[in-house]
């Protein structure tokens, strides 16, 4: 039962007001009747009952003659409402407008709070009834004559009959006050259960999709702020998958590509050394040459997919030990220079006269310093300029290799370092899998420091490698 968040929902706004609103609409009813209803009676009863005592003070046939009395009350609308009764002033009954008092016409009636009324107080007082099956109000006050001295008593009452309709019609508008609220809290806790359920049933559709492999819809991050937060969450939540399939897509492709071209070279050199290619010593040469520059291409392929294995697993060895810049870059950089100037490029390398020595391991930063410089001589044309510059300030040490090549459009710079992206530019070089500036940024990070990029179309790209500086390194 109440298996559903829409259920639960409605269930908990609905019973809170199933509790309070029978509870408020007894307490209300009550505080009405007590505070109001009966209060205001009584003072009117007292009103009217002070009222006749006063006129049958002139009247002093009532007093003398029972019958007058009798057919004068007879004539009044009394039985209507209430109970009118007048008595002697030894509390003999004389005339009641209630026909069944007609027995008891002469004899002493026992009033409540006679004693007060002989004083010339008039006399009120009230019975509860929850079911009105009794008189309700009742008021007695004296009749006192021209000379101060008590006549007789004026005996007012309202019994059931005459409050009946006013509690009753009082307790049925409550009722239907309480019974529509009742009904309006229902209908605004189904609206907000559904309100409320909708987007969660819509996150659980689109995961349950996800999880088949079937559609991409986008939920709509709309409604209050934690549907809009879910919403969100599933969002980023397809766009991860949608990236890593495209990931995956791209890694089959390339691997297809990356593998298949160094072994079909290596296949056609085999073949080539089977039909007698080792008689000519100089094409011999070359093709043992070429079959080993194929095999170098397959280690490194081999070397970066070991790269992103590290990165998936999370484990990433680093063998840190002290390294003076100054002395590692030039060496580090040597084989680089002589690339570039084989492609005819200006090459500069600025150090400053000191470096602090840094904490790290030489052969992983050296693969990123040769990642960013051979990226920066592929995509630079013939006649540009490579420059690479180092230096510090009192937290880290920075390595800049900037390029006046291409540049990278703005569009591309936000998935650069994700694996297996290629710039536009980098469509022309089908060489390699896009795994470089992934793992780049990785070991960067793994050493604690951080991989930066500045770059605009046309104008070149600069990368900026920033490391840390550990305090008492030798």
């Amino acid at each position: 039962m109440f298996k559903t968040l829409r259920a639960r929902f409605l269930i908990s706004h609905i019973l809170p007001l199933l509790i309070v609103i029978p509870l408020a609409g007894i307490a209300t009813t009550y505080l009405f009747e007590q505070r109001i209803l009966f209060p205001s009676l009584l003072s009117e009863l007292k009103g009217t009952a002070s009222v006749l005592g006063r006129l049958a003070a002139h009247e002093q046939e009532i007093w003398n003659d029972p019958g007058y009395a009798e057919r004068l009350l007879m004539q009044g609308s009394f039985r209507e409402s209430g109970r009118l009764m007048l008595l002697d002033r030894n509390g003999i009954l004389l005339a009641s407008s209630e026909p069944s008092d007609t027995d008891r016409i002469g004899e002493q009636i026992d009033l409540p709070g006679v004693e007060a009324a002989r004083q010339g107080q008039v006399v009120t007082q009230f019975s509860y009834s929850t079911f009105l099956k009794d008189d309700i109000a009742d008021a007695l006050a004296p009749v006192i004559g021209s000379d101060g001295q008590i006549l007789g008593f004026i005996r007012l009452s309202y019994h059931r009959f005459s409050l009946a309709d006013q509690i009753y019609q009082m307790r049925y508008i409550l009722t239907v006050i309480l019974t529509v609220g009742l009904l309006l809290g229902a209908v605004i806790g189904a609206a907000l259960a559904i309100n409320v359920s909708r987007p969660v049933e819509q996150a659980t559709h689109t995961v349950y999709k996800l999880a088949n492999g079937e559609g991409d819809e986008i939920l709509p991050e709309t409604g209050a702020e934690e549907m809009r937060r879910l919403a969100h969450s599933v969002n980023a939540l397809m766009e991860r998958l949608r990236n890593l399939e495209t990931a995956r897509k791209r890694l089959l492709s390339n691997l297809v590509h990356e593998i298949g071209r160094p072994l079909g070279a290596l296949r056609m050199g085999i073949e080539a050394l089977s039909h007698g290619a080792n008689r000519d010593e100089k094409f011999y040469e070359e093709l043992l040459a070429g079959m080993d520059q194929e095999t170098v291409r397959l280690q490194r392929l081999l070397e970066d997919l070991s790269h992103l294995h590290e990165q998936t697993l999370g484990v990433l060895e680093l063998d840190q030990r002290p390294v003076d810049l100054l002395k590692w870059l030039p060496e580090t950089l040597s084989p680089w220079q002589q690339l570039a100037l084989q492609k005819r490029l200006h090459w500069e390398l600025q150090l400053p006269k000191s470096l602090p020595m840094i904490q790290a391991d030489p052969l992983r930063l050296g693969q990123v310093v040769g990642n960013l410089v051979s990226n920066a001589i592929k995509f630079t044309p013939g006649g540009g300029r490579i420059n690479i510059e180092a230096g510090s300030d009192q937290k880290e040490v920075w390595l800049q290799i900037k390029d006046n090549g291409p540049g990278i459009p703005q569009e591309e710079q936000k998935n650069l370092f994700a694996p297996f992206v290629r710039g536009k530019q980098g469509r022309r070089f089908p060489q390699g899998m896009g795994l470089g500036l992934s793992i780049a940024r990785e070991l960067v990070e793994a050493h604690g420091g951080r991989l930066e990029l500045e770059s605009e179309a046309g104008w070149g790209s600069r990368f900026t490698i920033r490391l840390p500086i550990k305090q008492n390194v030798r």
